[in-house]
């Protein structure tokens, strides 16, 4: 008698916890979907780094630190963190933009990211792109 039971738990659980959690509203984390310039590129003179999220943000708890790694002609470059811009969401409130008033000047960058959506859990993450 058991075993029946077990066996037919067994068939109809994995049926049952589907039905119950099917249903639930997903609560998801930001995800990023894109950046400009994006992850690895090498690009001429820019003046903005777009980052695109899954989810709308609260602008309040979101930003981004760009820090230049690398400097052409400096082997030993140490980190270095880069300031003058302003950062906002865009019109989506998806999409959060730094805007700098002057471009950046050849190296290596890392965008070091920390995004919250309605959600309220910080999700963080880096991008990193040369500028020629």
């Amino acid at each position: 008698m058991n075993f029946v039971r077990t066996a037919l738990l067994a068939t109809l659980a994995p049926a049952a916890l589907a039905g119950l959690f099917g249903t639930a509203p997903a609560l998801a984390h930001p995800r990023l979907l894109s950046a400009q310039p994006a992850a690895g590129a090498s690009v001429a003179k820019p003046t903005r780094i777009a980052l695109a999220f899954s989810e709308k943000l609260v602008a309040q708890m979101s930003g981004m630190d760009v820090v230049m790694t690398g400097m052409p002609g400096m082997a030993n470059h140490a980190p270095m963190k880069m300031g003058g811009f302003k950062t906002a969401l865009d019109k989506d409130g998806k999409t959060l933009v730094a805007t700098f008033a002057r471009a950046l000047p050849a190296g290596t960058y890392q965008v070091q990211w920390h995004v919250v959506s309605v959600d309220t859990h910080r999700v963080e993450g880096r991008v990193a792109f040369t500028v020629k």
